[in-house]
């Protein structure tokens, strides 16, 4: 699949636009322990990824009382945010440089609106994006094209002129159902996958391969 020109972005959140996997699963991995006094490795907490924080509680937790739970695991995510997630020059600086172009820009992410929220704040992120779909806005996570059709009926773009970047197969099995040009990236030091097992369109290693692909003139000038 092939794009000559972009117009809107959309970004997945957790290991895509913030190095933020690690403290995810450190909330989990203390909730699952307070409450049920079991000690879940990294890999049987990713496992369960797909629905929002709310939802991996409330379907995987056997504890009864969820809400106090859920309460557990945004105070965990929040007081703990600065320890585990630092803030990124290079992907402000692609945020920066893509409003400078006027290109409409998203995110498309499994995250509760609450904990983006507490990150956004946290990154200095708030304020640029156009739209937002979290797992609360969706019936049906990733790998389901439902947020990625919300997101750009939401912004009036058209898929053939939009990108999505994501760091999981499911990000680019979704983008691959909406009819987007998907990119994989694994720029950050924590992603979900290690390997695409699905392959995307283009893959960047590097925020600067990403600004070097948009400089070959796929980008709306």
């Amino acid at each position: 699949m092939g794009v000559s020109v972009i117009r809107a972005v959309l970004f997945d959140f957790d290991g895509t636009l913030a190095n933020t996997l690690p403290l995810c699963i450190h909330a989990f991995q203390v909730v699952f322990k307070t409450f049920d006094y079991k000690d879940l490795s990294s890999q049987k907490v990713k496992a369960m990824f797909g629905p929002s924080e709310t939802g991996i509680i409330r379907n995987h937790l056997n504890y009864e009382d969820k809400d106090q739970a859920i309460e557990l695991y945004y105070s965990v995510y929040e007081k703990e945010h600065h320890r585990f997630v630092e803030v990124s020059r290079e992907i402000n600086d692609l945020i920066l440089f893509l409003k400078e172009h006027d290109v409409k820009l998203g995110i498309v992410t499994g995250k509760a609106r609450r904990s983006l929220d507490i990150s956004l704040n946290a990154l200095r992120m708030d304020g640029y994006f156009d739209t937002m779909i979290t797992g609360d806005d969706v019936a049906k996570p990733k790998p389901d094209p439902e947020g990625l059709l919300i997101a750009l009926e939401q912004l009036n773009e058209r898929t053939e002129e939009s990108i999505f970047l994501g760091d999981s197969d499911a990000d680019i099995i979704a983008g691959q159902k909406a009819n987007i040009y998907t990119a994989g990236v694994h720029w950050l030091p924590d992603g979900q996958t290690e390997e695409f097992t699905v392959i995307p369109d283009s893959a960047f290693v590097t925020v600067n391969e990403f600004l070097d692909f948009l400089k070959l003139g796929v980008l709306n000038q």
